[in-house]
């Protein structure tokens, strides 16, 4: 075999890039930018109008980790409902800040429902469709306002499927008598760009501060996603909205955002993020919170439940009690975690290893806090586990699955209700 030798450039091991510094903005209670913890926000689903059902969604979507919830403010009757919708939720103790969804008409409807202004903690806007022709920067301008006059905070959002055409044609014209024309849909990012751009220093004329504006400029297409915020991040330091707009359903939704959102987080740029998935037909619309506590925990950018590690199982693993005690400790951390974070801070960090043989089963289990080997096809019906990379027990029998949980549970108590006891 040849001589291990370690590299000179050992000390350079590949990372996330910085947090790109954005000027912070106040969301209710929730910061956005400024080195703040990337916010994980949502979209509610239901008729706004109908306060009873988008209550309860919101309240869903804030119980499964959502720090900030956007709803649709879409005519007269949806800008009524949501003072109410804000009264009601208050009253169930759900703070969530509630982002109002504004197109076309926003301008009429923040006048004439003062209301529905004073009781959203941001008004979110896109330059595509504010207004078009004169009406475009009178509209805009009533907008940013409101917005002075509430002390609320405004996503100024750029999309691909709503581009001010205006800018584009203007944009399209100066390239086609360039010397070096680009192709079209470049031309189309950096008009994405200047939507965002030339809309945040118009609201600052108007009298809007830095500290009030977040810019996002969303399209479908991981490439363009990645081209479009690299060119937002590098040309000024508001703070930015991450999200694929309609990602799409079921998995292709959930990778094609994982692939664009990761990249970017990883070059350090996005202050919160939105996972755009498509439910099926009565589906669960909290899975798009899910998604990105799931997307900033493994990239190690925040913790919000503890991590179960489990191998895929192969040939070794025929039998499916490694798989069956997985998904019950999974099932059980989840269903404990709201108990769990009152008792126990500190426990969103927890690792948990459940593997299914002993080629990388006792490796995995001593890298984690807790960890199982269960026995593979063809080895002693024993399972080692590991607490904090050390052997400390054998289990053997029927009983397996609950013994490991009673002592998953006991080192939960043992590490972090120390902790508890201690702030007390």
């Amino acid at each position: 075999m040849t001589e291990a030798v370690l590299p000179a450039a050992l000390a350079e091991i590949a990372g996330p890039q910085p947090r790109r510094l954005t000027v912070p903005v106040k969301v209710g209670g929730v910061e956005v930018g400024g080195g703040a913890p990337i916010v994980v926000q949502s979209m509610t689903n239901t008729d706004t109008a109908d306060v009873g059902e988008t209550v309860k969604q919101v309240a869903a979507l804030a119980r499964a980790g959502s720090e900030l919830v956007r709803i649709t403010v879409d005519r007269d009757e949806a800008a009524a409902a949501v003072p109410h919708i804000r009264e009601r939720l208050d009253r169930i103790g759900v703070d969530v800040p509630l982002i109002g969804d504004f197109h076309y008409i926003g301008h009429k409807l923040l006048a004439d429902h003062p209301a529905c202004a004073e009781a959203l903690a941001k008004y979110r806007i896109n330059p595509g469709n504010v207004g078009f022709k004169d009406k475009k920067d009178r509209q805009f301008g009533q907008i940013i306002e409101l917005a002075i006059k509430h002390d609320k905070a405004v996503r100024i959002g750029a999309n691909w499927g709503s581009l001010d055409q205006e800018l584009l044609t203007a944009l399209m014209d100066v390239n086609a008598v360039s010397e070096k024309p680009l192709d079209a849909r470049a031309v189309m990012r950096e008009a994405m760009v200047q939507s965002a751009l030339l809309s945040a220093v118009r609201a600052e004329e108007i009298g809007l501060g830095k500290d009030k504006i977040i810019l996002s400029a969303k399209v479908s297409g991981v490439q363009d996603l990645i081209a479009v915020y690299r060119m937002l991040a590098a040309r000024a330091d508001y703070a930015i909205h991450l999200g694929l707009t309609e990602a799409g359903m079921g998995s292709k939704g959930l990778v094609a955002s994982s692939a664009a959102l990761g990249i970017l987080l990883q070059e350090g740029i996005g202050d919160t993020i939105r996972y755009s998935l498509t439910p099926g037909p009565g589906g669960d619309r909290t899975l798009e919170v899910k998604a990105s506590q799931e997307l900033l925990q493994t990239m190690g950018f925040r913790a919000f439940v503890p991590l179960v590690a489990a191998c895929p199982g192969c040939g070794r693993t025929t039998s499916t009690v490694f798989q069956e005690l997985a998904r019950d400790i999974q099932s059980w951390i989840s269903t404990s975690m709201p108990e769990w974070k009152t008792r126990y801070p500190g426990v969103e960090a927890l690792n948990v290893a459940v593997m299914g043989c002993i080629v990388n089963g006792p490796g995995e289990s001593k890298h984690a806090d807790i960890g199982i080997s269960l026995p593979g096809t063809g080895e002693a019906p024993t399972a080692p586990v590991f607490v904090d990379g050390k052997k400390v027990a054998t289990l053997r029998g029927a009983g397996i699955a609950g013994e490991f949980k009673t002592m998953v549970n006991d080192y939960i108590e043992r590490r972090y209700g120390l902790r508890a006891d201690a702030a007390e």
